[in-house]
């Protein structure tokens, strides 16, 4: 089963499950979740805030998913040469 499938998977049941079950999957995770949430520092935050801003104002060049997808296979191609 791919992660894809496991990840769609854990969702459906987090929407049904009890709350005796959610509590204790919570708690298996509970640490690397609170891990997670404080793994960024101040600068990755403003770092983040400012590409933000860039996209909002436009002046950040930004790509359609074609544009990323084309250049993709472009880029993978020429590494197969």
């Amino acid at each position: 089963m791919t992660t894809t499938a496991i990840r769609g998977k854990l969702v459906g049941y987090m929407k049904v499950a009890d709350d005796k079950k959610l509590k204790a999957i919570y708690t298996l995770f509970e640490d690397e979740i609170n891990t997670q949430a404080n793994d960024w520092d101040e600068n990755f935050v403003q770092q983040l805030e400012e590409r933000s801003k860039a996209v909002k104002s436009g002046t950040l060049k930004t790509y359609t998913w074609e544009e990323t997808k084309k250049a993709a296979i472009a880029r993978a191609k020429s590494k197969k040469k």
